[in-house]
């Protein structure tokens, strides 16, 4: 779970930040959903000062993210799912309320929504 939720964070701050598709990156940001536009702000926002690894954080030297730190997270990422379809009930039978799953089936549909969108943008060339 460790793994994925690193490997799900560094996969989404890469497309955030990738502009090596020129215009087909700035049609993608702009066909993203609000859900998925408040899902990458929030995974941005773990690089402001104040929601940066605390030194306490860091001596835990584990590259899963503090529960500080997810819970920042946690909102968008429940906003996504539930733009789905997917009910509040639902997800929490599925996810016991715990943080980490949460980011990580966000993250599944974010992933998702973002290839769906690139593969709309290629047919539509």
């Amino acid at each position: 779970m460790k793994k994925q939720l690193l490997s799900a964070a560094f996969v989404i701050l890469t497309l955030a930040s990738c502009n090596n598709e020129g215009s087909a990156v700035n049609t993608v940001e702009t066909m993203k959903t609000p859900q998925m536009e408040k899902f990458d702000k929030a995974f941005k926002s773990l690089g402001d000062p104040q929601n940066r690894p605390t030194e306490e954080e860091k001596k835990r030297n584990t590259s899963e993210l503090s529960d500080r730190r997810k819970a920042l997270l946690v909102p968008a990422s429940k906003e996504l799912i539930i733009s789905t379809g997917v009910t509040e009930a639902e997800l929490t039978r599925k996810t016991g309320g715990d943080m980490s799953q949460i980011i990580v089936w966000a993250t599944q549909i974010y992933m998702q929504k973002s290839d769906e969108i690139r593969k709309n943008i290629k047919s539509d060339k």
